[in-house]
């Protein structure tokens, strides 16, 4: 016989407890609850996520959208359109962009989104690509090239480095 066999027999009910009914019905006085307190009175003992005093757990978390990422990319973003400026042919780099002054921050690797229209050729050079991004420049006849965001400073990129694995 194992512990999970031990069940009443089918149709069988257990009786209720009778709460404050006398010592004899074995639940008289206090119901089986001690004395007095806050879980000894009537209705219902504490609120849904009470810690007893202790700021709960609904509060301890941040409020809205959910937790911030603790290691996020963090990326110099600009968009196709932008780079419509350029003259053909030309590689667009971050350090390119700057010195044009079409843009101004560096708060990380390029990263190239899909806004906007491109018509002219380019040799983009950027830590990442939108699909849309990618499709417009290719469309222009230029190409995209993903640079590594750690190897910046050799100029390796991507492609090549599994040619040479």
């Amino acid at each position: 016989m194992r512990l999970e066999d031990a069940v009443p027999k089918a149709g069988s009910r257990k009786r209720r407890r009778r709460l404050g009914r006398g010592i004899s019905a074995g639940q008289g006085a206090s119901c089986g609850k001690g004395m007095r307190g806050q879980k000894a009175r009537s209705g219902r003992s504490t609120r849904p996520g009470f810690e007893g005093g202790q700021n709960p757990l609904y509060r301890r978390l941040p409020k809205l959208k959910g937790f911030p990422l603790v290691n996020r990319k963090q990326y110099t973003t600009i968009n196709v359109g932008k780079l419509a400026s350029c003259s053909a042919n030309t590689e667009v780099t971050l350090d390119s962009l700057q010195k044009a002054g079409i843009l101004t921050s560096n708060n990380g690797p390029l990263k190239v989104l899909g806004d906007g229209e491109l018509n002219v050729p380019l040799q983009v050079k950027a830590a990442a690509f939108t699909q849309t991004a990618r499709s417009k420049i290719e469309a222009a006849g230029g190409s995209c090239q993903t640079i590594d965001a750690k190897n910046k400073t050799s100029g390796k990129t991507q492609e090549t480095q599994t040619e040479q694995d």
